[in-house]
């Protein structure tokens, strides 16, 4: 059974030992050698196949060259390998931003949502990295994941950043030094450092996720693996952080969070108790932010019920207040119903997401978001029909800790000319675990198949999935070959010249 911790703020003069503070805890948990359940171990496996998959389908993108090629301003033997790349090892801590990119890039991969929000997934290319140039085995890789996932998911069961504008890789920081410090093996002491150091260097404002929408979306929390792996090697070193950093005076609960007065239940593993948190996330069926799933799957049940959509006169959904304020009208984005907004904004409005699959039907990664798919007028006009609004009950079901009450999309109201009014409701994603049809290790494999065509030669497919279906058996050195090829074609044209470009020749 989970033990509760109670979290809160400090003063300097007050004694609080090392021992009862969240970061420690946190440390423990990490340094604790519980063996990986078998259905955790199979998740786990089922979720690096996902992250490969979208990071395939971004590989060409220029965000993700752009990462790519700083990453390969810093060649280092051992290091870690770089999607796409055959040959290039490159320092951890930038593969872990190279491929952390590619990972994120089209926000396709797995969610956990309650109080806060976050990918968890985005634990795994920090965590590979270290693994792959310190020479760890599969085993090893598993452990780290296990604990990313854990830890990650249990501060956003608790602590809500989003209501304070904090970004949520605040927690990733965090989670992905205490996955390294089980990979490694590292000392309570030593993880306890790394955590709070992760923490400190990854606090930032949510912007990045407000109006217009930029690139930084993908790029920030493969920073924030990039921190973690810089953190843990500060504090391998002896390096200290500054601490309590949760609980401090001048800390993070005191001045960022909820206040001085503030106080926070965070759930963990109790010492030789299983890391099993991964279960409880979902991965994506559509290439769209997570409250976005259910509505498109919700979209494409009521385009046949709606007929012609010229009759169309408004649609509004009744949402969480998530959804409302941060992919809705509530959001005030006026950037949300224009034309000619980044994929990256598009991706995070509602009214845009819910047009487009209700014409046609479904959502394609790359076609959807086109655009020339954006600026089409039948879009726009029905588009601009859509509203959203807060629904006290979807709210109430978003933060629901009973998974049977738990809900993620809405109800929506087509009102016609006519004055016909069609109605349906949904409220989990058809490949959530509860869903219609739940993701299974087929469907992940899939994916990749999907979103790897025309990009991974099928040879290639095959050797990276045998490779990733068999990584517990992976020995001592040997996750190199957790990594993709593809044709240099494949990704992208060149860059503008960067700092880490020059007296290279390259432009």
């Amino acid at each position: 059974m989970m033990k509760m911790h109670d979290v809160r703020t400090y003063r300097s003069a007050e004694d609080l030992p090392r021992e009862e503070q969240l970061a420690w805890k946190i440390a423990e948990i990490a340094a604790d050698p519980v063996a990986v359940d078998a259905d955790v171990e199979e998740m786990i496996v089922n979720r690096i196949i996902d992250n490969a998959a979208v990071a395939a389908a971004s590989v060409g993108r220029r965000p993700v060259a752009s990462a790519r090629t700083q990453a390969l301003g810093h060649p280092f033997t051992p290091g870690a390998t770089v999607f796409g790349l055959k040959d290039a090892r490159v320092s951890p801590e930038w593969a872990a931003w190279a491929n952390g990119t590619a990972v994120r890039e089209l926000d396709f991969h797995d969610t956990f949502l309650a109080a806060d929000y976050s990918h968890p997934g985005d634990n795994i290319p920090p965590i590979t990295a270290v693994a792959q140039h310190v020479g760890l085995s599969g085993a090893d890789l598993i452990r780290g994941i296990a604990t990313g996932y854990e830890v990650q998911v249990n501060l956003v069961r608790a602590i809500c950043l989003h209501e304070h504008k904090i970004d949520h890789i605040a927690h990733l920081g965090a989670s992905a030094a205490a996955g390294i410090g089980t990979a490694l093996k590292l000392p309570v002491e030593v993880i306890y450092q790394a955590v709070q150091q992760a923490l400190h260097v990854t606090t930032t404002t949510r912007q990045s996720r407000k109006g217009e929408i930029s690139s930084w979306k993908a790029f920030a929390p493969s920073f924030a693996g990039k921190m973690a792996v810089e953190a843990v090697d500060r504090a391998m070193r002896g390096e200290g952080a500054p601490s309590p950093a949760w609980e401090g005076e001048d800390g993070f609960i005191a001045w960022l969070l909820s206040g001085p007065e503030a106080r926070y239940q965070v759930p963990l593993p109790g010492k030789g108790q299983a890391k099993r948190a991964i279960l409880d996330t979902y991965t994506k069926e559509h290439s769209a932010e997570y409250q976005s799933q259910a509505l498109i799957d919700l979209a494409r049940r009521m385009g046949p019920k709606i007929g012609d959509l010229k009759q169309v006169d408004s649609i509004v959904i009744h949402t969480s207040h998530h959804t409302h304020y941060v992919i809705g009208t509530g959001a005030n984005d006026p950037q949300k119903m224009d034309p000619k907004a980044s994929r990256e904004t598009l991706d995070h409005s509602i009214m845009y997401i819910f047009a487009v699959a209700l014409e046609d039907g479904g959502w394609h990664h790359e076609k959807s978001y086109a655009p020339e798919r954006a600026v089409r007028p039948t879009t726009v006009d029905l588009w601009h029909k859509i509203s959203t609004v807060e629904d006290p009950e979807w709210t109430r079901r978003y933060h629901a800790r009973d998974p049977k009450e738990k809900a993620f999309g809405g109800r929506v109201v087509v009102t016609l000319k006519d004055g016909t009014v069609i109605e349906d409701q949904l409220a989990l994603a058809d490949a959530h675990p509860d869903g219609a049809r739940p993701f299974v290790r087929a469907n992940y494999v899939q994916k990749f198949l999907t979103l790897s065509e025309g990009i991974i030669a099928p040879a290639e497919q095959q050797r990276f999935l045998e490779a990733a279906q068999n990584v517990s058996g992976l020995a001592a050195g040997g996750l190199g070959i957790l990594n993709f090829t593809v044709d240099p074609a494949a990704l992208g044209a060149p860059r503008p010249t960067g700092i880490f470009d020059y007296g290279k020749g390259k432009s």
